[in-house]
């Protein structure tokens, strides 16, 4: 019996504006993303990159199509409550821009997932020093991100979007900002978590570093895939 991906894609179109002003961003789009592998999202700037991504992590619905969770739960029908609460427990999210909250401590922003699930205390300070020490943050902890360099900040996005142990990690360009050796390293970081962890990562990247250390790589051009 064959086991469905973790995360997939069904048909996916997504339409912007409408009449003479409409632009199709994603046409039938076709993914699947098997727990425990990294799948790479490339293609040139304005494919269909983030917006793919966007759907897959529930941040915005198709036009039609649809994003099944397991093979059976259509995360892209859900009522809104429902989809909030997929993203808070099983979806993890980088982003280019760090996205770091400037007035808490590293240890405080990879505490906040936590905090919105109402996680005892306890528990939350336990699983926060455990990935801030896993990303090599330990010593960081109590460092607000202007205190950090652009890759220690993005570990900390890394560790934030790992510390609720999500089953599908989101990342949209993660190593755009980062000087070569600093996006090797958070690279590193997400293909062994990855694996480690049995997540579904989908990353959309122009890296080719990070393309070479994909599982599975899909093309975008002109928001169709062509490989």
């Amino acid at each position: 019996m064959n086991t469905p991906p973790r995360l997939a894609g069904r048909e996916l179109h997504r339409r912007f504006g409408s009449g003479d002003a409409e632009v199709n961003a994603l046409i039938g789009v076709d993914i699947e993303v098997p727990a425990g592998q990294l799948t790479v999202v490339t293609g040139p700037s304005g494919s269909g990159k983030t917006t793919l991504l966007n759907l897959l992590g529930g941040l915005d619905r198709p036009s039609s199509g649809e994003v099944v969770l397991d093979g059976f739960e259509v995360l892209s029908a859900l009522p809104e409550d429902d989809v909030l609460a997929t993203r808070r427990d099983r979806i993890g999210y980088v982003f280019q821009t760090f996205g770091l909250i400037p007035v808490l401590s590293a240890a405080e922003n990879v505490e906040t997932p936590l905090r919105l699930r109402g996680m005892d205390p306890t528990e939350r300070a336990g699983r926060v020093a455990a990935i801030l020490e896993r990303v090599g943050l330990a010593r960081h902890a109590r460092q607000r991100p202007h205190e950090l360099s652009g890759g220690q900040q993005q570990r900390v996005g890394v560790a934030r979007a790992l510390v609720g142990d999500p089953d599908i990690l989101i990342a949209d360009e993660p190593t755009g900002q980062l000087d070569s050796d600093t996006a090797a390293t958070i690279m590193d970081l997400i293909v062994d978590l990855t694996h480690e962890r049995g997540l579904a990562s989908v990353i959309s990247t122009h890296d080719p570093l990070l393309i070479a250390r994909a599982d599975r790589v899909v093309r975008l051009l002109d928001g169709t895939v062509v490989g």
